[in-house]
């Protein structure tokens, strides 16, 4: 399942994230990619221990907690720190599949890579090239979003990230180990949520369908969550 996840970060928060990273060091994006994705990778990357990193990543962090959208979409468990990149001119990322297994240094902690995440801190129009290219059992999509909108995808996907021809294309990307390890699972949840949340608009929080609808959703997520 595809999911955009719309003003994830508000204009002010995109303001104030790419101010830092105006300021911030960028390096070889190939120190994050595995053996065989690094021969495909060419961007630029802010170190993972850098403290603008950190500090940005905290802010993606809380709008992440807010955003409905996507906890509806990820049932979240565990949220890989956020990295930011960059592509210039000239520069891409081929087709690639993300690693399964991400390990974070600090706490020694693994995260099972099931989502994909990227939220985008260029508007469309600032560049040329530069769209998501993401193939799955849906077929292949081009994404281009808005600053700060995000899209999420199984990570089991094949990607790439088109040249940019003109301009520059700057986001935050991570991964989502969900409590829902099954996409097929995941899709129904959301699937339902999204049901509940316009049944609730339409009849109210004491109607028994929603309350019947939402009983179903919840005794499906303790069936099938792993925690």
């Amino acid at each position: 399942m595809l999911v955009k996840v719309e003003s994830v970060l508000t204009k002010a928060e995109v303001a104030q994230c790419r101010s830092v990273l105006e300021g911030t060091q960028w390096v070889d994006g190939k120190i994050t990619a595995g053996a065989q994705s690094a021969i495909a990778k060419h961007n630029l990357q802010v170190p993972e221990d850098a403290p603008q990193a950190r500090a940005l990543g905290e802010i993606v962090l809380r709008a992440l907690g807010r955003s409905q959208g996507f906890n509806s979409a990820a049932v979240p468990f565990r949220v890989f720190p956020p990295l930011f990149n960059r592509y210039d001119v000239g520069m891409k990322f081929g087709a690639h599949v993300d690693n399964a297994i991400r390990f974070i240094a600090g706490p020694n902690i693994r995260v099972r890579t099931d989502l994909s995440a990227t939220l985008f801190l260029s508007e469309p129009e600032d560049y040329d090239g530069g769209e998501l290219v993401i193939e799955d059992t849906y077929g292949t999509q081009s994404v281009k979003f808005a600053a700060g909108d995000m899209v999420l995808y199984p990570a089991t996907s094949l990607h790439r990230v088109e040249e940019i021809t003109r301009g520059s294309r700057w986001a935050s990307f991570f991964w989502i180990q969900s409590m829902v390890k099954d996409d097929g699972g995941r899709t129904l949840l959301y699937q339902l949520d999204q049901s509940i949340i316009k049944t609730r608009a339409e009849l109210g929080d004491k109607h028994e369908a929603v309350l019947g609808l939402t009983a179903v959703y919840h005794n499906l997520l303790r069936k099938w969550a792993e925690v």
